[in-house]
């Protein structure tokens, strides 16, 4: 006797219904015997009608198919490539998301020629091990491609192509997360005066590339969406951020010196400030890094990156005492544990009671009580300790 079920996903509403919820879109599984036989796998399709007259079949010939992926067993490489292209466009993943995607498809068709893997369903745990050996990527970058890797397998899986899904056995790579570097504000004065000597490759002028940067500083926008901000989203000296989710608009104040610079810059195109509209979003953020690279270059800055504007912006907030979850808010991210993580030693409040907290822990010190002739500053009051 064989029992259907959903094998809910981990992204499916439903998921705490349990498995005799059928109202979704997730995997059907089978699980029972037949004869003697335990039968617990995939049917490799998510119709329920579908799923029903194969499991008929299965019973009725008194066995199933010795391997479960054997309709699917023609899916070339390929073909799994481009039905995960073709469900990501649909999903509407940004272009630079998808431009990832292919480079990562490249390596993994090339690999494959060279092993001489034709179907998708060859791959398993050890090819899987030996196509991330033959990265040159580490750190976070390694990590991230293993995060797109995962998720190429996950969608052949439930599309059925493939029995089990062997990326998930691989290990996450080690890391070490480097900590954020803003600028400091001597930095920041060289750097802008770095920009009016100089002229910039390819026609940029010094007066825009310093309108750039300080709008990088002021603005906390990643140099992608900086260099194609539209002119209409500034408005008076508030610029439009995006739509929340609950659908309130976030916009930034910004200084009124940098409206007025951006108000007189000379036009290159009606509806963009540093872009004439020409080409994609990718090529004009690269044009910018290399404006960029030439600025830190001359200015002598080490480790020079225009992503470190959007960290002096985020930090400078919060040493002001702006709590984390506003400046999570403004720069967009999708969960305030990613601030969190990336600039929780700059909290101020928190630093203050870390500072508070050691002072306390004085008060019963002798060292302490000896050396300071038996006063001690506690919470800004003088205590004696008898």
């Amino acid at each position: 006797m064989l029992t259907t079920y959903r094998r809910h996903l981990r992204k499916c509403p439903h998921r705490t219904k349990g498995r005799r919820h059928r109202h979704c879109r997730c995997p059907i599984w089978v699980d029972g015997f037949i004869g003697r036989q335990e039968i617990r796998k995939s049917t490799g399709l998510r119709d329920w009608q579908k799923a029903q007259d194969l499991i008929r079949e299965w019973e009725a010939e008194g066995t199933p198919p010795k391997n479960p992926a054997q309709k699917s067993s023609s899916i070339t490489v390929e073909q799994a490539r481009e039905g995960f292209e073709k469900d990501a466009k649909a999903r509407g993943l940004r272009e630079s998301t998808l431009k990832k995607y292919r480079v990562l498809f490249k390596q993994l068709l090339a690999f494959s020629k060279f092993q001489g893997i034709a179907f998708i369903n060859q791959f398993d745990l050890a090819q899987l091990r030996k196509f991330r050996e033959s990265w040159s990527d580490s750190g976070i970058s390694a990590l991230k491609k293993l995060e797109r890797l995962r998720a190429f397998f996950r969608f052949v899986h439930e599309s059925g192509w493939i029995a089990d899904n062997p990326s998930k056995k691989i290990s996450n790579p080690k890391i070490r997360i480097l900590p954020t570097l803003p600028y400091n504000r001597e930095e920041m004065v060289n750097i802008l005066a770095t920009c009016e000597k100089c002229m910039i490759d390819g026609g940029l002028s010094a007066k825009r590339v310093r309108a750039f940067i300080l709008f990088l500083r002021y603005s906390g926008l990643r140099i992608g969406d900086a260099a194609t901000c539209r002119k209409d989203r500034l408005i008076g000296d508030q610029l439009f951020l995006y739509t929340q989710k609950t659908g309130v608009p976030v916009n930034l104040k910004l200084p009124p010196f940098l409206v007025a610079l951006l108000n007189i810059l000379p036009s290159i195109s009606t509806d963009f400030f540093f872009w004439t509209g020409v080409g994609t979003k990718d090529t004009v953020a690269g044009n910018w890094r290399r404006a960029m690279r030439k600025v830190f270059n001359l200015a002598g800055i080490k480790n020079g990156h225009p992503h470190r504007f959007r960290d002096t912006y985020a930090i400078e907030l919060l040493l002001a005492g702006m709590p984390l979850e506003h400046v999570s808010v403004l720069l967009g991210h999708s969960s305030i544990r990613i601030t969190e993580r990336h600039y929780a030693p700059w909290i101020r409040a928190r630093q203050e009671q870390l500072e508070a907290e050691i002072k306390r822990s004085w008060v019963h010190d002798p060292i302490i009580f000896r050396e300071d002739g038996g006063t001690q500053k506690v919470r800004g009051k003088s205590e004696a300790v008898n």
